[in-house]
């Protein structure tokens, strides 16, 4: 009879620590959203379906390819990228959409300035450093967005025909949310809090 409770007790503890840590990962999602720097990246379409998760669109910033130029602390004689974080800092444009204006691999030596944000991606290993025409491919997490069945195909071929942006949360380490797929002006999808 001991053994039955003490089972049904360390299930139920099992229980609570899973969905408090399902509620810290939401709850650190939501953060970023409420409170985040909001960023608007113009965005290019890539592919409109998953077959497992529905309609998506594959975005492409301009934020996606990053000249070597831009990067200040490339170690002398390094000739590729190895696996590793980088930190793009960004800077409103004359239209808007915000725009890259420096990099470091690992973390930024300065905070950003108040009309600046910084943006963290990851490098995978092997990107060729050596030439000046040379650009980079970070992933900063946010290359998807999920659209309500029966979507992809119609917004996919609009952007092909007027500018789209994403609204993205940052948060102060840099860490990004997509926050809303705009067309032009007009909010198309907004991502809950919860």
């Amino acid at each position: 009879m001991m053994t039955g409770k003490r089972l049904v007790i360390s299930a139920l503890v099992l229980a609570l620590v899973q969905i408090g840590f399902l509620s810290w990962i939401i709850a650190g999602r939501a953060a970023i959203l409420r409170d985040g720097k909001e960023v608007l990246l113009k965005v290019e379409p890539v592919d409109p379906r998953d077959l497992l998760r529905g309609d998506y669109i594959s975005l492409g910033y301009d934020i996606s390819r990053i000249p070597v130029t831009l990067i200040a602390n490339i170690p002398a004689g390094k000739l590729s990228s190895d696996d590793t974080p980088i930190v793009v800092r960004l800077k409103p444009g004359a239209d808007g959409y915000w725009q890259p204006t420096a990099a470091w691999f690992g973390q930024a030596p300065a905070p950003a300035a108040s009309d600046e944000a910084d943006i963290v991606g990851h490098v995978a290993e092997g990107w060729d450093l050596r030439t000046p025409e040379a650009t980079i491919a970070p992933d900063y997490g946010i290359e998807r967005f999920y659209l309500p069945e029966g979507e992809g195909m119609a917004i996919q071929n609009d952007m092909r025909v007027r500018p789209f942006g994403i609204r993205v949360a940052l948060a102060k380490d840099g860490t990004a949310q997509i926050k809303a797929l705009m067309d032009g002006d007009k909010t198309l999808f907004e991502e809950p809090l919860y």
